[in-house]
């Protein structure tokens, strides 16, 4: 199961696209599930959630890293390096790193 954790060392990696049509949602979503192997093969990889917009205008990509050491080795990877290059191709896109600060839920 995967858990968001507000773990200090962690670091998450936010893939915000901006698409033109459910179309090209599918496409990006599509290419994310072919390639799942290369960020899972990386050393600290947690885990990668895909959310689509139900306006059909949006990929929200949201990684997980063990810590940002972790995730700069990934970035480093040419297999990795590729397919982040070929995806942002497919739309603009805003890409960050995060750190969860905290976590709410019902007591």
């Amino acid at each position: 199961m995967i858990t968001i954790s507000d773990n200090a060392d962690q670091t998450t990696a936010i893939n915000i696209f901006t698409v033109e049509s459910p179309e090209q949602q599918q496409r990006i979503v599509d290419f994310l599930v072919e390639n799942q192997e290369i960020p899972m093969r990386q050393p600290g990889f947690i885990s990668a959630s895909v959310h689509t917009s139900l306006d059909g205008k949006r990929v929200i990509n949201y990684v997980q890293w063990q810590s940002k050491k972790d995730m700069e080795v990934a970035m480093k990877d040419p297999d990795f390096v590729a397919m982040k290059e070929k995806v942002g191709g497919f739309a603009p896109h805003d890409f960050n790193f995060y750190q969860v600060v905290v976590t709410m839920e019902p007591h």
